[in-house]
């Protein structure tokens, strides 16, 4: 038997296989891409996309995590964010940056801290393309723990759109700096109102930032996933409870620091502000922990997207995030819920350093979602979050992608291919 042939087959396929593993990453696909059956307002908008980190800094902030008797020192608080915005790029071109993140948590031997990267689709510190005048903004923040880089896929596709989006790592509750639960519970919505007023800062016409001129902080909505949910509603006028305040308490040696952001609080009601024009709440957590009451929960007036996988055994679901969306007696909500999914229905899909030999399964895990392509849930997620921010922040006319049954209706849902819609649920209810 000549043998030759098939030696000289086996050879070529080595070839191809090794050139196809050298291939450039950035010719495949990348977090945010659409697939095939992506639903319409998926598609990245007509403004190239560049990004630019900074750091900020909050000073005189109290230091629960440390103190006696109820009593915290105060620090200046240090804040990175990564900023994505309509820039001076060639669409067609469609040029990428390298993103540095980390798997593991902080002080969690078990999941050691591991940098990786992974490829994005904006340009890195590109000149600002002010042809759209000032942009809405939109701050996002993440869960606990997590990283101002969870959310690629709808920070970047956003920004193709002509919004101005600012992502935030919260201190001491990013994967490289995780610490307390308690500066989560009370820094969340302080995080968030302070980044507002920076970006109003930065956008002043005195400003020597890029921001300056490109951003209209008076119109602003907040995206929050699970603990980023949690801050997102307060700062929207869902108060915290007085068993948050006794929880809060409880974990800190009696701090009473958390009553500013109660219902109840004169504070707290000076705070809310009139630039924030709307809110998507993707797995918001604390409602299963007695954080809303009915009297917090009325609070909320904002338009207001919730997302939830309907098998949440984080946030909850039926007792959790459905809750919360039917205690918002005062505010025009919708409810999206991915059928069979657990929590995991905002970040990015798993990296591919989460699958490597000797990495823990748990870093895989806290991107996967059991019963759901992640991929396909990100093209939904900026699909109606398009309709949902265009209508709000834009004054677009895409209440047909909203205004849905229930489930799947014979003749589909607006914007999705035919058959592609099952699996989802869309509750709307109005004050």
């Amino acid at each position: 038997m000549n043998t030759r042939p098939i030696c000289f087959i086996l050879i070529l396929l080595l070839i191809t296989a090794r050139q196809l593993i050298a291939q450039p990453s950035g010719d495949g696909f990348i977090n945010g891409d659409l697939l095939p059956n992506a639903p319409e307002l998926a598609a990245r908008g007509s403004y190239g996309v560049g990004v630019q980190t900074m750091k900020l800094v909050h000073p005189g902030q109290l230091d629960v995590l440390h103190g006696s008797a109820g009593k915290h020192p105060l620090y200046d608080r240090p804040m990175t964010v990564e900023i994505w915005y309509p820039a001076q790029v060639v669409v067609s071109k469609q040029p990428t940056v390298t993103y540095e993140s980390t798997l593991g948590r902080a002080n969690d031997p078990k999941r050691p801290l591991t940098p990786f990267t992974f490829l994005g689709r904006a340009a890195r510190n590109a000149k600002p393309d002010p042809s759209g005048g000032a942009y809405p903004l939109v701050i996002v923040s993440h869960g606990y723990p997590g990283s101002r880089l969870l959310l690629t896929y709808l920070t970047e596709n956003l920004a193709s759109k002509g919004y101005v989006v600012v992502a935030i790592d919260h201190t001491e509750s990013t994967y490289g700096d995780l610490t307390g639960f308690p500066s989560t519970l009370l820094n969340r919505s302080l995080d968030d109102g302070f980044v507002l007023n920076e970006m109003a800062r930065l956008a002043g016409k005195s400003s020597a930032s890029f921001l300056s001129g490109l951003v209209n902080t008076d119109n602003t909505a907040l995206i929050g996933y699970s603990m980023g949910g949690y801050g997102v509603l307060n700062v929207a006028g869902a108060g915290y409870s007085p068993q948050a305040l006794k929880m809060f308490g409880q974990m800190t040696g009696g701090s009473t620091a958390l009553e500013v952001r109660t219902q109840a609080s004169p504070v707290y009601k000076a705070s809310l502000d009139s630039r924030i024009k709307a809110v998507v709440a993707f797995a918001p957590w604390g409602m299963e922990r007695g954080v809303w009451d009915a009297t917090g929960l009325s609070g909320l007036t904002l338009p207001t997207l919730f997302v939830a996988g309907s098998k949440d055994d984080v946030s909850g679901y039926e007792k959790g995030i459905k809750a919360i969306y039917e205690g918002a007696i005062n505010a025009d909500r919708y409810l999206l819920t991915y059928a069979n999914a657990r929590h995991n229905v905002a970040p990015n899909p798993p990296p591919s350093a989460s699958m490597l030999p000797g990495v823990s399964v748990d870093e895989y895990m806290h991107y996967a979602e059991p019963a759901w392509n992640e991929h396909r849930i990100n093209n939904i997620n900026q699909h109606f979050v398009t309709a949902f921010l265009g209508i709000h922040l834009k004054g677009m006319d895409y209440k047909k992608y909203l205004d849905l049954p229930g489930t799947e209706a014979a003749e589909g849902w607006p914007g999705f291919k035919a058959r592609m819609a099952v699996g989802l649920e869309m509750h709307h209810a109005r004050p």
